[in-house]
């Protein structure tokens, strides 16, 4: 769980998500809504990975990144139980 909070920690990795709540987008269709290199935004997505918020997957020659639902739930399900939110 502490990787989930340390990736939603950082507000660009933040905006990934919601950009992929839209729709599952490669790197390159995700780095042309932000103004830092494609390079920075594989780190970010490297980290949501590691944290399981982000699968990967090879369509052709071009990797689609989209939200791992499952995960979210979890957090939500952990939240809700650890300040009696039921």
């Amino acid at each position: 769980m502490q990787t989930v909070f340390k990736a939603l920690s950082d507000p660009t990795r933040r905006k990934i998500l919601e950009i992929l709540k839209q729709k599952d987008m490669t790197a390159g269709e995700i780095g042309k809504r932000f103004r830092i290199t494609g390079a920075s935004i594989s780190h970010h997505l490297d980290i949501l990975k590691q944290a399981n918020l982000v699968i990967s997957e090879r369509k052709g020659q071009f990797m689609h990144y989209s939200l791992n639902t499952s995960v979210f739930e979890e957090v939500a399900k952990m939240l809700i139980n650890l300040f009696n939110l039921s």
